[in-house]
């Protein structure tokens, strides 16, 4: 499995992750849906980090797919931190990814996700404007 890391350039979003009691499976660590959760949750907060009120009102992200890729445990305890960026548009779509790193900078968990952009009141995919581009770039 190939780590993924942002390209150089790239704008970066930040968000930590503290799991919680109920997030600790039978397994004894971090259960494999729980970072599905925060993959949607650092992508929402990037989202609202960077959009401008009137625009974050006009329109919405839904997911076309995920690829997760898990490499090491999160352990009862142990904080993570999760970097997430995004890829080139494609008309309405955009690829996302999010690393999710332990407390040791090892990769714990890894996702290539596919967002389309769609509108709030419509609902209908809409082209990712070249405005929404340069914001996350």
């Amino acid at each position: 499995m190939k780590l993924l890391t942002p390209p150089s350039g790239r704008q970066v979003f930040t968000l930590p992750f503290t799991p919680k009691t109920s997030d600790i499976d039978e397994n004894g660590h971090v259960n494999n849906v729980v970072y599905l959760g925060w993959v949607q949750d650092i992508a929402i907060a990037h989202w609202r980090s960077r959009a401008p009120a009137e625009e974050a009102t006009r329109w919405a992200w839904v997911v076309l797919r995920h690829e997760i890729d898990y490499r090491r445990p999160l352990m009862p305890g142990e904080h993570a931190t999760g970097r997430t960026w995004v890829g080139e548009r494609r008309g309405p779509r955009f690829d996302r990814f999010v690393r999710i790193d332990g407390p040791d900078g090892e990769m714990c968990a890894q996702t290539h996700s596919e967002w389309v952009l769609v509108d709030a009141v419509t609902k209908r995919p809409a082209r990712v404007p070249a405005w929404m581009e340069e914001m996350f770039s």
